[in-house]
């Protein structure tokens, strides 16, 4: 079958022709794979972007953690998914038996492993994964979009975090996939939003189509006079997805006092930031990474209740034997989110 993989330490990956996979171990379910997003973290182990090092040891590797499926084997054990049901995966593989899985925080796992980064993962004809990974999927929700379910989740996670209600002025910096999912979780809660970019028009405007009430390219004005402009006043959330280190800065300096900031973006530098200030002005700072069990529920409701509306984020889709030309497109902004499809899968 074919496979995405990650070879060799350095820039790209490859399609390769894998052994089809065998009967599935015990605990383990194989899913044929329906449609696989290209993600932000797969876009830095392509390029071999500093801190995916730990990868090193794990090649030849198969990438990709947000994918759809239908389960074609299980293993023995196996009791909450059977051979024909829709899935969508947690990628997280946790270990069940440290402190954090034990207080049923499995995001905080210290032995947690990822689907795609650490063992093989979707961007291939199959894959095999932990049964207890596996969710369910409404039939009336196509798996082309169940395939969202991960990025959307993340972005749940993110605004369950930075604690957003009906009513609150919230800011999103970065319109890429994350971005503008917590911009419609946001919106969809109520509160009233600005997200931002910087030459970024192809992003904003499908911010738009989300029904994300305001958009600001940072290229023609500043996140200043754009929050003054559109609130009057600062706002009461940031939301941070640019992997930009110094929009959180210039994230903070709109914030009101106590007002909470979660940083979400995977950064390549250090942040500097002035304690004093941040300390007098009572500001909260806050780290979103991975999802959980309640926010993948959640965003699977989310894509069945608007699949109309959050279809319109998988704007492209390519074959998977095309992955190359796929994660080329991802790393333009002319795409928000890339599905690689294996052939004869969409749906």
């Amino acid at each position: 079958m074919f496979a995405f993989r990650k070879i060799t330490p350095s820039f790209g990956a490859d399609i390769v022709t894998v052994p089809e996979l065998t009967l599935p171990a015990s605990g383990m379910v194989t899913i044929e794979v329906a449609a696989a997003g290209i993600c932000g973290s797969d876009l830095h182990a392509y390029e071999w972007t500093p801190g995916y090092e730990f990868m090193e040891a794990l090649l030849p590797l198969t990438l990709g953690h947000e994918f759809s499926g239908t389960v074609k084997a299980v293993g023995a054990d196996v009791t909450n998914v059977q051979i024909g049901d829709r899935v969508v995966c947690w990628p997280t593989i946790t270990c069940h038996e440290c402190h954090a899985c034990k207080a049923g925080r499995s995001q905080d796992c210290i032995n947690r492993r990822i689907i795609g980064l650490h063992l093989n993962g979707g961007f291939a004809e199959q894959v095999t994964v932990p049964a207890v990974n596996c969710f369910p999927v409404p039939d009336e929700l196509p798996l082309d979009v169940a395939a969202l379910t991960e990025p959307l989740a993340i972005a749940v996670h993110a605004v369950n975090t930075a604690e957003i209600s009906s009513g609150d002025r919230v800011l999103i910096l970065g319109p890429g996939p994350i971005g503008l999912g917590m911009g419609f979780v946001a919106t969809n809660r109520g509160a009233d939003v600005l997200i931002a970019g910087f030459n970024d028009e192809f992003r904003l405007d499908h911010a738009r189509k989300l029904g994300i009430k305001w958009t600001v390219d940072l290229a023609m004005e500043a996140l200043s006079d754009a929050v003054e402009r559109h609130f009057g006043q600062p706002v009461d959330r940031v939301l941070e997805a640019t992997g930009i280190a110094n929009s959180v800065n210039e994230g903070l300096a709109v914030l009101r006092s106590s007002g909470i900031f979660v940083v979400a973006g995977i950064h390549s530098k250090p942040l500097e930031l002035d304690l004093t200030r941040f300390v007098r002005e009572k500001k909260q700072l806050r780290a979103a990474h991975d999802t959980t069990h309640e926010a993948i529920t959640e965003a699977i409701h989310l894509l069945a209740a608007h699949t109309e509306i959050l279809s319109t984020m998988a704007t492209h889709h390519c074959p998977l034997s095309q992955a190359t030309e796929g994660f080329e497109l991802a790393r333009s902004r002319e795409a928000v989110k890339v599905l690689l499809i294996p052939e004869g899968e969409r749906e």
